[in-house]
């Protein structure tokens, strides 16, 4: 495999961008960025039969930014074609960006490229591929990254390159969706917003976003944009920046919060009481506010719990568990609406959501922006956001293992026989039944003596690991199950169960009184 195909990750570019962790070389330099964004273009002539296009470039707040700006503008206008720089952006701005037809028409734009690595540490940065179709699959962008690694580029001309700010526009649409929905030029007036960018590109929310639609927003925080994410990872996945924004609610005594990721296509929200809304909550909430207006199915990741099944359920819509990862569960509700079937909905439980009416884009400022429309609406009702999800029944407890193959190993395999023995074991046990549907993994059913819960056992997308998801209804009962599952999987030599080690050894000490730990997500 080539260096370049290593930085392949799903539908992204990723890798270590500047040196800074021990042990952790740099493999994302200029000259390779450079060369993707020649091979970008080529993609593009392809795709367009056109001769010369214009790319529009944006980045977020990483400290490698700049540099990496500066490579793919060089790569782009050295081979003959234009470029665009927006400056500080959003992902989904730079999605956006080729949908307005306003813009489209001054500038036209065939394709676009956002630098960023996500939530991932400082050292670390990316690239995002548009096209007005949408964001490039997997497999685009492992055409993109053979052709930067066999195609001859043939420097023939300077290409044009040209400063277009875009993030105003991108909010004011935003600022606009509120207005029209709610009738109102300020429909927030005195409501208390607390906004958490955790130092990335989100700040821009407070003040062109909030501001014009009458909020407060005192007690907002790590707004400034900085790469070194001194105060907490902008991730609404990661506890220590959830409890930074949960505390900073209740410290403003506001009305909502709000946190982003770096590149704003995730969000989490925080409710009046500085309970975080996120997770299975949060996709009870934005399905609650869509199957309100019109019934259909919502689509989500595996690792949802029942307790939202049963909650979509009551509000008339159907619940389809797919698989992991964003693109997974957008590509899956485009091909139902395809189909005919009405799907407003993909979203994971980190936070990606994407809404058919805004081209199943994962916007987290855009799925804010919805959530906003509803508080104004429910406030003048007397009603609180969160008696949207009253009903909703959420697991006691819930946690993710993550087991570790030993080095060295062909973990792909052995994660897919491991998986097929938990198959054909669950399907022997009497106190336990297969989920309905597994998508993903093989997901099972305890009764109420025996967890009364479920646990997927599943391979991790990129990584050698097999996450192990468990949620239970009842006190303890998670660990009744993490120990069933670990008299299965302890005949695997090549597993490394030290999580499980970990975790039952916690539980037999006393020092967890119950799961409740998310353990991070890395794929």
């Amino acid at each position: 495999m080539s260096d370049y195909l290593h930085l392949r990750n799903g539908t992204d570019v990723r890798g270590v961008a500047c040196e800074g962790i021990e042990g952790e070389p740099v493999t994302l330099t200029e000259e390779i960025v450079e060369t993707i964004a020649k091979a970008f273009c080529v993609w593009l002539v392809t795709r367009t039969g056109k001769t010369q296009v214009t790319v529009a470039i944006g980045y977020d707040s990483r400290i490698t930014a700049q540099a990496l700006c500066d490579a793919v503008v060089k790569g782009i206008t050295s081979t003959g074609h234009n470029a665009i720089v927006t400056g500080l952006s959003t992902t989904p701005s730079m999605f956006a960006l080729l949908k307005d037809e306003a813009r489209m028409e001054q500038s036209p734009c065939q394709g676009s490229v956002m630098i960023t690595a996500s939530h991932l540490p400082f050292n670390r940065n990316g690239l995002k591929f548009f096209s007005p179709d949408g964001g490039l699959e997997a497999e685009d962008v492992k055409e993109i990254l053979t052709l930067a690694e066999t195609y001859r580029f043939t420097e023939v001309a300077t290409g044009g390159v040209s400063q277009l700010p875009y993030l105003d526009d991108y909010a004011s649409a935003l600022v606009e969706k509120v207005r029209e929905a709610c009738g109102e030029e300020t429909p927030l007036q005195g409501k208390k917003i607390v906004v958490d960018a955790g130092n990335g590109a989100g700040g821009f929310f407070v003040d062109k976003v909030l501001a014009p639609l009458g909020a407060i927003t005192d007690g907002s925080q790590f707004l400034e944009p900085d790469g070194n994410f001194p105060n907490h990872i902008p991730n609404p996945e990661n506890e220590e920046a959830m409890q930074s924004v949960c505390e900073a609610v209740k410290k403003a005594n506001a009305d909502f919060g709000i946190i982003f990721d770096t590149d704003v296509d995730r969000a989490g929200a925080v409710d009046s009481t500085g309970a975080e809304i996120n997770r299975n909550r949060l996709i009870a909430l934005i399905s609650a506010i869509l199957l309100e207006e019109q019934r259909g199915t919502i689509v989500t990741d595996s690792v949802t719990s029942e307790g939202l099944a049963k909650f979509i359920k009551s509000k008339g819509g159907k619940h389809l568990r797919f698989k992991r990862g964003y693109k997974n569960v957008i590509n899956e509700a485009k091909r139902l609406n395809a189909e005919g079937e009405y799907a407003p909905l993909a979203i994971e439980t980190s936070g990606h959501a994407a809404l058919l009416e805004n081209y199943f884009l994962d916007d987290g400022a855009y799925l804010i922006t919805r959530l906003l429309i509803a508080l104004a609406k429910y406030s003048k009702q007397g009603k609180s956001l969160t008696d949207l999800i009253k009903n909703l029944e959420e697991p006691v407890e819930a946690c993710e293992l993550r087991v570790k193959f030993k080095p060295d190993c062909d973990f792909k395999t052995l994660g897919q026989k491991v998986i097929a023995d938990f198959t054909a074991y669950g399907n022997r046990l009497y106190y336990a039944k297969p989920e309905a549907e597994n998508y993903e993994g093989f997901r099972l059913c305890y009764d109420e003596y025996h967890g009364n819960g479920w646990a997927l056992i599943r391979l991790s997308l990129h990584d050698p690991v097999l996450p192990v998801n468990v949620e239970s209804n009842v006190k303890d009962g998670s660990v009744k199950i993490v120990k069933d599952l670990y008299y299965f999987l302890k005949k695997y030599d090549f597993l490394d169960l030290t999580a499980f080690e970990n975790t039952i050894r916690s539980w037999r000490t006393g020092k967890i009184s119950q799961v409740g730990e998310h353990f991070p997500r890395k794929d």
